[in-house]
């Protein structure tokens, strides 16, 4: 996936001056790469493996916001009795 700034901003909806920030971190930290194509620069990240260990933690957080959520409902329900 090689992305320009324009389409990570729209994909993150973050501001651009945030997403320059994170890939001037990100390029030096060897995560992402650049990859100049004209006038534009475009990113792409350097391990697959990186989005896998992404895609686990969301996977994880997924679970523990749901488990939260099971929880502050059943407190409710306690609360309404």
């Amino acid at each position: 996936m090689i992305k320009n700034v324009t389409k990570i901003i729209e994909e993150t909806g973050l501001g651009q001056a945030n997403v320059s920030q994170h890939l001037k971190i990100l390029t030096p930290a060897g995560i992402v790469q650049q990859q100049p194509q004209g006038v534009s620069v475009y990113y792409q990240i350097t391990d697959p493996m990186i989005l896998n260990i992404c895609e686990l933690v969301c996977q994880k957080l997924e679970t523990r916001l749901q488990e939260q959520s099971q929880q502050l409902k059943k407190l409710d329900r306690l609360r309404q009795l």
